[in-house]
């Protein structure tokens, strides 16, 4: 079983999709560039192209344009077509997004909610929750901020705590990123040097590379995965027979 990761999709489909035919978007995204003129199709064929109905797929945040759960039934008729299990958590554009049990009432039988908590997936526990600006970012406003982001990082440790029950390595999934570029360390990437966490994805950002971090830092491999980073195109973030116990935690 391989784990692959994309976040930021913004789907509005307002009818059902059919393969070969222009998607009908309530909000189309082209306007955003190229990469996303009549985007439903080129992502499914190549989420079909690499995605097998025995992986799991990641998704980090901000799925729908939808403001009510009804308005995701096409959106989510979509996801169920394609191939493998799809973990999700909420992004900051998420409105349609309710309390989690009528959330996961709404799901389609591949698609599984994570809120604050974990899942297993192959040899890897998957926990997740939307994280927050870091206090480092230039949009941060202590007055405002501060409590969200002390509350999202209750939240990670919510997640992480029940994600260590599994005793399998860990990989974490954010909306937000947790670490700029210029900063050190932040309270969420205190918590994953704290557990066994091989990976970390993330999603939010759109085109700007350089405003967050990237790459290996103490164990951990960070990997933006907004869809139009990868090109419409699910990231491998593990696959099946690979070594993959955390060292050095």
């Amino acid at each position: 079983m391989n784990i692959f990761a994309i976040s930021d999709l913004h789907l509005s489909l307002t009818a059902p999709w059919r393969d070969g035919l222009p998607a009908r978007l309530a909000k189309p995204m082209d306007i955003f560039g190229q990469a996303w003129a009549d985007y439903p199709g080129p992502l499914a064929e190549r989420w079909q192209h690499l995605v097998g109905p025995e992986d799991t797929v990641l998704i980090a945040g901000d799925i729908s344009w939808a403001m009510t759960l009804a308005e995701t039934v096409h959106d989510f008729a979509y996801l169920q077509a394609l191939p493998g299990r799809k973990l999700i958590i909420k992004g900051n554009h998420d409105y349609w997004w309710q309390s989690l049990s009528r959330v996961r009432k709404a799901l389609p039988p591949s698609v599984e909610a994570l809120q604050h908590s974990a899942a297993r997936a192959g040899g890897w526990a998957v926990c997740g929750t939307r994280g927050w600006l870091t206090p480092a970012h230039r949009d941060f406003q202590e007055s405002e901020d501060r409590k969200i982001y002390e509350r999202e990082l209750l939240r990670l440790e919510m997640a992480l705590a029940e994600g260590v029950r599994f005793n399998l390595p860990m990989i974490v999934m954010l909306h937000y990123p947790p670490l700029l570029p210029e900063e050190e360390e932040s309270g969420f990437t205190r918590l994953l040097d704290a557990y066994p966490v091989t990976d970390c994805v993330y999603g939010h950002l759109h085109g700007d590379k350089a405003s967050a971090f990237e790459g290996e830092r103490k164990g951990v491999r960070y990997h933006n995965c907004s869809a139009d980073r990868l090109e419409l195109t699910p990231l491998l973030v593990r696959q099946a027979g690979e070594d993959h116990r955390a060292e050095n935690k």
